[in-house]
């Protein structure tokens, strides 16, 4: 009986969205994170190097933000 209950309650609330684009997103996104970090840290006094290279950074960081986003609004 309980089997039946179980088999049931899953039918009625359907599956569950998969997560992986959101995972590896989020995953990208700390990555990216780190080494931004990382190269500040290392280059405190010239980091970043130019205005076009600031502009670079922070558009990645815009899109991966935005990607992490919108994945977990899909998927949620």
């Amino acid at each position: 009986m309980l089997h039946s209950f179980v088999t049931a309650v899953s039918e009625i609330s359907g599956e569950e969205p998969d997560k992986t684009a959101f995972y590896v997103l989020g995953g990208l996104l700390a990555l990216w994170a780190v080494a931004v970090s990382a190269l500040g840290i290392a280059r405190h006094d010239d980091f970043p190097s130019s205005d076009g290279a600031a502009r670079g950074i922070m558009g990645i960081t815009v899109v991966l933000v935005a990607a992490a986003m919108a994945s977990a609004v899909i998927t949620a």
